[in-house]
């Protein structure tokens, strides 16, 4: 019976341990790079509650709800589903978070990569 509680705490513990290892990017993220169409701007505001990452991708072009977003330890990715000039694009984000730094690879509806560096907004 012991051993049994004994397990049963362990593995409570190493659970809880995992999801305190989740980076903490809740808040305001800003980035400006280049892409095919120019130079773009943008505000990230990020919530995260466990492994989900909701919130919005604001740029030149508009606001966007993030899509099926997720944070596992330092990875972090998401979709922004934007409209530009009518067209429906959907951007896919995948990154690693380093201290105030996410670096992320962005594909941009299948027709290019681009990187970028997000800052923490203090």
């Amino acid at each position: 019976m012991r051993l049994r509680s004994a397990a049963a705490l362990t593995v409570s513990f190493l659970a809880f341990a995992i999801l305190a290892l989740a980076a903490d990017i809740s808040g305001q993220w800003t980035a400006t790079f280049n892409t095919q169409v120019g130079e773009q701007h943008y505000v990230y505001t990020f919530k995260v509650d466990g492994e989900k990452l909701t919130g919005t991708a604001k740029s030149d072009n508009g606001t966007s709800e993030i899509q099926n977003g997720t944070v596992k330890g330092d990875d972090v990715s998401f979709v922004e589903n934007l409209d530009y000039q009518g067209q429906k694009l959907t951007i896919t984000y995948t990154g690693k978070v380093s201290g105030d730094e996410i670096h992320f690879t962005r594909d941009v509806g299948g027709f290019g990569k681009e990187e970028l560096v997000a800052k923490r907004v203090k």
